[in-house]
């Protein structure tokens, strides 16, 4: 089996573009990554030579309006039917599909749309729906609280609201300007999330692929948090493969309460808490998350 370099290759969808970064083996069992809220196809730069060894292949793409991707208004189903349609154009059969955060939600989206297509989901540190984990919503900042009260009537316009939350964090990353950006999430980072993320490797990678996933424009994050913060557009129930959830302890943006909801209403999910760990448990545990998910 041919063990590929990173290949980034453009789709189009209709009248957008889909950016989309390609690696590991070849002919070998393929994921289709999702990213996080706000990130990129370059979300899993930290590991991508860790991919061929598991003997996995594994495709990223921006969501619209992040990195290379078109800016269009998007949902958790619209992105389920992208992924599928770039793996319609790379010839892949059936797949398993992984998304980390704000990415978790589009991972289960896309075994929901498309059925015995997707073989199994993993969800690292994802997003539950925010209307029924309890207090998910009451944690929000006020300016998504704010943005979140003109949904489901005017999307649009919660959308744009989203999207200002990103506008200061998008201005520091390009000023390229990393201490302010790991500034800016400290009180949202564990312990484990700081050691990370001032980790000159895998700190630099994490923000550079924010970096690249804003560079043009904050309103994908602003229909990320529209598509999953606002009602989901998909039912749970049609997920019927199996899905591994994998969270941290000590996670202060995606709790635990978000896999355990997860687990109690998804038809058959297995959920590990790690208790020292936070946010960024996918760094610590790549290579055995993709081995996980190639054994499904």
């Amino acid at each position: 089996m041919g063990s590929m370099e990173p290949v980034e290759t453009e789709l189009a969808v209709g009248n957008r573009v889909l950016r989309i970064r390609d690696t590991g083996e070849v002919h070998a069992p393929p994921i289709v990554y999702f990213h996080g809220t706000p990130g990129s196809r370059l979300d899993l730069a930290f590991g991508e030579e860790l991919v061929s060894p598991q003997g996995v292949r594994i495709i990223s793409f921006d969501r619209p309006g992040y990195g290379g991707s078109t800016e269009s208004a998007f949902g958790l189903s619209s992105v389920a039917r992208d992924a599928l349609s770039i793996a319609d154009s790379l010839g892949l059969g059936a797949f398993s599909t992984l998304g980390l955060s704000g990415g978790g939600p589009f991972a289960l989206a896309a075994a929901a749309v498309g059925g015995d297509r997707v073989t199994g989901v993993g969800v690292a540190s994802g997003a539950g729906p925010f209307e029924f984990v309890p207090n998910a919503l009451d944690e929000l900042s006020d300016i998504d609280k704010e943005a979140y009260s003109h949904l489901p009537a005017n999307p649009e316009t919660a959308a744009l609201g989203f999207a200002s939350g990103f506008e200061e964090l998008a201005q520091m990353l390009r000023n390229g300007d990393d201490d302010a950006v790991i500034a800016e999430f400290a009180p949202a980072l564990s312990a484990r999330d700081r050691v990370l993320m001032s980790d000159e490797v895998v700190g630099s990678k994490v923000i550079g692929s924010m970096r690249e996933g804003l560079s043009k424009s904050v309103l994908g994050g602003g229909w990320d948090n529209v598509a999953w913060i606002g009602h989901w557009d998909f039912e749970i129930s049609k997920v019927r493969c199996p899905v591994l959830l994998w969270y941290g302890e000590q996670d202060l943006m995606a709790p635990p309460a978000h896999g355990q909801w997860l687990k109690d209403n998804l038809f058959n999910a297995r959920l590990t808490i790690r208790p020292s760990e936070g946010h960024f448990g996918l760094v610590d545990h790549f290579s055995e998350v993709l081995h996980e998910l190639a054994e499904l």
